[in-house]
C-alpha cells in the first residue's frame, strides 16, 4: 500500500453513510484502514449499514452508527460527542447528508420546500462541520472537512433551483473555510457528484426518456456507481492530500464538459 493512504488508527465521520454515494466512501475508508462512524436519519437502514460493514470490513470494532437529523443543532452536537467517544478521534468528517427536490418549478414553490432543502444541504453541513471543526482545533492535529456537493452547483438546475442554490452554497462556504482553518491545518474541500445511481436519483435513471437524453451526454457512457467515490474519499482522509484544500472535486464521467 501507498503509504499515505494508510488510514489505520483514524476516525471518519460520513453523515449520510447508511447508504449511496456516503456508503461507498464508508467502504473505501474502512478497507483503507479507518474506524467509522456513519449517521443516518432512518434508523432501520442506519442498523443495517452498520452490520453490512462490519461484515466486509471484518471488523466491528471499527464501524459505529449513529441516528441523526442533520439540520437538528441540538442532534449535531450529541450525536458529534458520541461519535468521538466511540472513535477516540476523528481525523475526517464528510458532510454528506442531502435531501433532493420534487421537481417543482421556481413560479410555483413555496418558501416552505425552499427552505426544506436550504436545512439539510445547506444548514446540516454548517453544523456538521462546525462541530468537527471545534473538535480539530482543540485537538491541535489538523484534519480534513469534506463536503458533498453537486454538478448542480455548476451547472443550470432547472426545476432543482433550490437544490442548485443549496450546492452551490456548500461550494463557496467550503472555498471559505478552507481559507479561514489553514491555519489549523484543517483542509476543507468539496465533492460533486454528476448522475451517479442511488435511491435519491432511481426514479430518474430508470426513466427510458430520462436515460436516452442524459446518457449521450456522458463521455463515460455510464450511470456514475457509489463506489466511484471511494478513491476521492481516502485521498481527501489522508495525508497525500495534505497540500490540497479549497478544491472542488467534480466526478460525474465528463458530463458537466461535454
Amino acid at each position: 500500500m501507498y503509504k499515505p493512504f494508510d488510514l489505520s488508527g483514524r476516525g471518519a465521520i460520513v453523515t449520510g453513510g447508511n447508504g449511496g454515494i456516503g456508503y461507498g466512501m464508508a467502504r473505501a475508508l474502512l478497507a483503507s484502514g479507518a474506524s467509522v462512524a456513519v449517521w443516518g436519519s432512518n434508523p432501520d437502514k442506519t442498523a443495517k449499514a452498520k452490520a453490512t460493514l462490519a461484515s466486509e470490513c471484518g471488523d466491528a470494532s471499527r464501524v459505529h452508527a449513529f441516528v441523526c437529523d442533520v439540520g437538528d443543532e441540538a442532534q449535531i452536537d450529541s450525536t458529534f460527542a458520541a461519535s468521538v467517544a466511540a472513535l477516540g478521534r476523528v481525523d475526517a468528517c464528510y458532510a454528506n447528508a442531502g435531501i433532493g427536490g420534487k421537481g417543482t418549478m421556481m413560479l410555483d414553490m413555496s418558501l416552505e420546500e425552499f427552505r426544506r432543502i436550504q436545512r439539510i444541504n445547506v444548514e446540516g453541513v454548517f453544523l456538521t462541520f462546525r462541530a468537527a471543526a471545534r473538535h480539530m482545533v482543540e485537538r491541535g492535529e489538523g484534519g480534513s472537512l469534506i463536503a458533498t456537493a453537486s454538478t448542480a452547483a455548476v451547472e443550470g438546475a432547472a426545476r432543482s433551483s433550490h437544490y442548485g442554490a443549496s450546492k452551490g452554497a456548500v461550494t463557496s462556504y467550503v472555498r471559505a473555510l478552507a481559507v479561514e482553518l489553514a491555519r489549523h491545518r484543517i483542509r476543507v474541500n468539496s465533492i460533486l457528484p454528476g448522475w451517479i445511481v442511488t435511491d435519491m436519483t432511481e426514479r430518474s435513471v430508470n426513466n427510458p426518456k430520462f436515460a436516452d437524453a442524459v446518457l449521450p451526454r456522458i463521455p463515460a457512457r455510464r450511470w456514475g456507481e457509489i463506489d466511484d467515490f471511494g478513491g476521492i474519499a481516502v485521498y481527501l482522509a489522508s495525508d497525500a492530500s495534505s497540500y490540497t484544500t479549497g478544491e472542488q472535486f467534480v466526478i460525474d464521467g465528463g458530463y458537466t464538459k461535454f
